[in-house]
């Protein structure tokens, strides 16, 4: 919401002295968040003035037409004869009067006017666009024509209002009423302690029979409903100069004078309008739910296929608008540019059901300041001071006349009440405000408050958002000031802190980022077309998904079931940002479906779930296991003078997983596999014993050549995934540090020759099954194929450190259990010992 200071002021007597800035502060400090103050015509000075084009000449021989104009600018050159200027717009004439700046004044972006000889005749000035003086769009891309009344050499800084200061205010989905002047000034009355002048107390006519017919269909979905007619508008009428730069400052255009109001009303008071040309309504208007299927061409041309949810306004011939959204092309006000004449006009102030009119956006992507309102929540009691407050405007600017008929529907109501104690607020805050503080800061508000110790509060009509007294709680604490809540931390029971899991799934991210891993936090929504990129199998479980039905994007509607996809796309964009040496991780759920879930219905929210339908809300919920994944792609090891570094492989990837294991004490085995969306020749399948039985957790490995390819990743991007919760199942107790020897290692080095299908695991661990205890690691540090060799076959060399915990190991010691290791080795795989 742009909110022009000039504009404010007129509802709140604001100190003369004060700023956009102060105000700025102000309103922060009662929790709107201000996001800028801009400085409009900042650096503006004059001369810039009100003058008539007296002679128009059209200079020939150039590209574009080029005019030599001749203008009275009054006195304001201190000469009173005609300023002479060269322009090339075309959207005025003899006659007409415009805006010019003089030799010596700088324009917005210090562009400083002088005198300058260009077209082969001197230019003594401009003649002004929007554009030039930073004014906004008035849909004329042209030079400001000015209404004929005003009188040659007015200053036109002071007339176009050219110097403001206008605060954008980010307003939150629950302070809709701040979405209007009317709102904005009442916080700002608050905050600086002063009365407001409403603009919504207005004098309205009670309604009666005469009023323009209306038929409400569905009263839950349009609760009041306000019909006013104004006749004898004068077609050729404008909107006033005041009014148009208000509605530039609030950052919208100019239309016509009868759009226009509807325009200012709206931000004036926050109630959404409509006016429609009363000869091209058919019959009586009504508010209905669309049929399914049922057209609509709304106001920007498009052609709409309604919903049956859709709330729409009708007359006899069907659909004429969006309710809440956007009107009907069929009704539209005409536009006198295009030959066309509106003389009477019907007002529409209604309140519609905000879920309705949110869906309805959505459901046809079109946003629009209408929607934005009653999606936030409008106050229904404004609808008739709104349509009041528009009819006198066109009486007023359009020369008018208002018709006796007053139409107002409205289903039964009755204002909310909520029952508070006095010291709810000092409880919630810690501090002790007081009853007459709570009572006060409630009345600033719009609240009723009555009783003494039990307060009974009637909520006002344009505060949809304060319902219980927690609501009331939160007023209260912001306007005596965030800022002041005293800064102490609560005291936790004895015994409370993280549990085993907690600390264990932590430990698991510290240690990936220990190894040079990133994290990268993604959302958990993805779409069928990832996983068709992902190359996945039509029968693979992680296409059984979980759809949402409000999902924030169409094209990822469901729940994740693997974290490769987020982790990829961020690789993907870091990527192709400049960063190319990549290694991000994730941990987090994935959510996988077993058919076994439950349907539930959907649970009120006045009370709290039953502890069967709590039960019946968990069956319904998929699997949810907690995992890890990392990505890695370009270098692993930079180059630099202490060597030449070393690109991302498979490898990482499964040292990667090892980490993780190493992290939660558990043996990690690696085998050989093929497991979509991994390269078929280059993946792992990672094992770990649970309850005694090998236990697949993940894999891991390099992308497959056309899964790159389809994600558009760097080459041999390699990735790995792995559940958590089964790693943690694996976990034998605490984890025990390792014993430290104090006696020395003897190490003995084997290279064996072995076929080249046999995976380095399955001879590492008949390696480690041979040597025995003495054996106090392994290492693969060496594998070599080539012609001394032999065909098919290829030789892994292996560092065998071996200790005793009470005694230094002979040489013979050691040789034995080597030899023990070799022989086991090949007896189950069939390794020959090198150079035997």
């Amino acid at each position: 919401m742009r909110v022009p200071l000039s504009w404010l002021r007129e509802y709140v007597d604001l100190p003369a002295t004060a700023t956009g800035r102060d105000v700025q502060a102000k309103l922060v400090a009662v929790g709107l968040e201000v996001e800028t103050v801009e400085q409009i015509g900042a650096g503006l000075k004059g001369p810039l003035v009100v003058g008539q084009v007296l002679t128009i000449e059209e200079l020939e021989g150039f590209k574009k037409p080029i005019r030599f104009c001749t203008v009275d600018v009054g006195s304001a050159n201190g000469t009173g004869e005609p300023q002479e200027i060269v322009c090339g717009a075309r959207n005025f004439a003899v006659g007409d009067k415009v805006v010019v700046v003089l030799p010596g004044a700088v324009l917005p972006g210090d562009f400083a006017i002088a005198a300058r000889k260009t077209y082969g005749r001197t230019s003594h000035g401009m003649i002004c666009s929007t554009d030039e003086l930073g004014m906004g769009d008035d849909g004329t891309h042209g030079i400001i024509v000015l209404p004929p009344e005003h009188e040659v050499g007015t200053d036109a800084i002071e007339l176009l209002e050219l110097v403001d200061e206008v605060l954008d205010i980010a307003v939150t989905p629950d302070r809709g009423y701040c979405l209007s002047m009317r709102g904005v000034a009442r916080e700002t009355a608050i905050a600086y302690g002063l009365p407001l002048r409403d603009p919504a107390l207005l004098d309205v006519p009670a309604p009666n029979a005469f009023g323009y017919p209306v038929k409400i269909a569905d009263p839950i979905g349009c609760d009041r409903f306000t019909a006013r007619t104004v006749v004898g508008l004068e077609p050729e009428a404008r909107s006033p100069i005041w009014l148009q730069r208000r509605l530039q400052k609030a950052g919208m255009r100019p239309i016509s004078l009868a759009v226009d109001i509807t325009n200012y009303v709206m931000l004036e008071l926050g109630q959404p309008l409509h006016a429609y040309d009363r000869t091209r309504i058919d019959g009586p208007i009504g508010v209905r739910r669309a049929q399914q299927g049922e057209k609509l061409t709304t106001l920007d041309g498009t052609v709409r296929v309604l919903d049956a949810e859709d709330l729409v306004i009708t007359d006899d011939r069907g659909p004429i608008g969006l309710a809440g959204v956007m009107g009907g092309a069929n009704t539209e006000i005409a536009d006198v540019k295009n030959g066309e004449n509106t003389t009477e006009v019907v007002i529409e102030a209604a309140h519609f059901d905000a879920i309705s009119i949110a869906r309805t956006a959505r459901r046809h992507k079109l946003s629009s300041e209408a929607s934005k309102r009653f999606e936030r929540g409008v106050d229904p009691q404004a609808a008739a001071a709104a349509a009041q407050r528009t009819v006198d405007l066109l009486v007023l600017l359009a020369g008018g006349t208002a018709e006796a008929g007053v139409t107002e529907v409205t289903a039964p109501s009755a204002p909310r009440t909520i029952a508070m104690p006095a010291d709810h607020p000092d409880r919630v805050a810690g501090v002790a405000y007081g009853r007459e503080t709570v009572v006060r800061r409630l009345q600033q508000v719009g609240c009723d408050v009555y009783g003494q110790d039990e307060l009974l509060v009637t909520v006002p009509s344009w505060r949809p958002d304060l319902s219980e007294p927690n609501d009331l709680a939160e007023e209260v604490i912001r306007l005596e000031g965030y800022e002041n809540l005293p800064s102490t931390l609560p005291t936790p029971p004895s015994g409370r802190g993280l549990t085993d899991r907690q600390r264990l799934h932590r430990r698991f991210g510290r240690a990936l980022a220990g190894a040079g891993y990133v994290e990268a936090l993604n959302y958990p929504f993805i779409g069928d077309a990832v996983l068709d990129q992902l190359g996945l199998d039509a029968d693979d479980a992680r296409r059984r998904t979980v759809k949402l039905v409000n999902p924030l994007s169409d094209e990822e509607p469901a729940l994740r079931t693997t974290l490769l996809p987020g982790l990829l796309g961020a690789l993907r964009r870091n990527d192709g940002r400049g960063s190319h040496d990549l290694a991000l991780f994730e941990t987090g759920l994935v959510f996988r479906p077993t058919g076994d879930e439950t349907q539930t219905e959907r649970l009120t929210v006045d009370r709290r779930p039953t502890d069967d339908e709590i039960a019946g809300l968990n069956a319904a919920l998929p699997r949810q296991p907690r995992r890890a994944a990392v990505v890695l792609a370009g270098a692993r090891e930079q180059a630099g003078w202490w060597g030449k570094g070393r690109p991302a492989d498979w490898a990482d990837s499964i040292e990667a997983a090892r980490t993780i294991a190493r992290e939660a004490g558990v043996e990690l085995t690696v085998r050989s596999d093929q497991h979509a969306p991994w390269h078929p020749g280059r993946c792992a399948a990672l094992f770990v014993t649970v309850g005694g039985e090998e236990t697949l957790v993940g894999h891991a490995g390099e992308l497959h050549p056309r899964v790159i390819k389809e994600l558009h990743l760097p080459e041999r991007t390699c990735a790995m995934e792995i559940e958590l919760d089964l790693l943690e199942q694996a976990v034998h107790g605490a984890l025990q540090a390792p014993r430290i020897s104090t006696f020395p290692v003897a190490t003995q080095d084997v290279a064996l020759i072995v076929a080249q299908d046999v995976p380095a695991t399955t001879v590492e661990d008949a390696l480690r099954a041979g040597a025995g205890q003495l054996l106090e690691s392994l290492r693969l540090f060496d594998v070599f194929t080539g012609e001394q060799i032999g065909e098919g076959k290829k030789s892994l060399a292996y560092a065998l450190r071996f200790r005793a915990p009470d005694r230094t190991l002979t040489v013979d010691e050691a040789t034995a259990a080597r030899d023990a290791a070799v022989a086991l080795a090949a007896e189950r795989t069939g390794a020959v010992l090198r150079g035997a």
